[in-house]
């Protein structure tokens, strides 16, 4: 096994155990809400993303080595994890009429592959900002969307979608 890698071992660990505590704040959120993805799903998108951001950083500088680093950009795989976390999202979406269910838990799972990400490609700070600030909008509009006259919820409006 070779372990001469671009990144330090013990920060590629750092790396993805920072991306699991991001996606299990998210998820632990949603699991204590009852949401079909909860703490589980998100930590595992946020790892993911994670691995993938490093493999792809790994092959990019292993390519630079050995002078080909031309023929690989590594900020493709933002795309390819995007699209593919967008995927998983959509599964945990769901119409039922006039309502649509499940739009907030498909954001918060996009934001764990967002996490996972940057904690990937080290950008450690910015994730710990993006997840307090994901955990502000799920809790305090939470409880602020609850305050709210019933008349002026759109979850009470036949004719709004609520997220879930």
């Amino acid at each position: 096994m070779d372990l001469n890698t671009a990144i330090p071992v013990g920060e590629m660990a750092l790396r993805l155990f920072a991306a699991a505590v991001c996606g299990a704040a998210l998820g632990l959120d949603r699991e204590m809400r009852g949401k079909a993805a909860g703490l589980r799903t998100n930590t595992l998108v946020a790892i993911s993303s994670a691995l993938t951001t490093l493999v792809a950083l790994e092959l990019y500088w292993d390519l630079a080595r050995h002078g080909d680093e031309g023929r690989m950009d590594p900020t493709r795989v933002i795309q390819g994890v995007a699209q593919a976390v967008g995927f998983i999202s959509a599964g945990v979406m769901f119409r039922a009429g006039n309502s649509v269910h499940g739009a907030t838990t498909a954001a918060v799972i996009w934001v764990a592959g967002a996490l996972g990400i940057a904690c990937g490609a080290g950008y450690y700070l910015l994730a710990g900002m993006a997840t307090a600030l994901c955990l502000l909008v799920t809790v305090l509009f939470t409880y602020a969307v609850r305050r709210l006259p019933v008349a002026t919820r759109s979850e009470d409006r036949p004719e709004a979608q609520p997220e879930d």
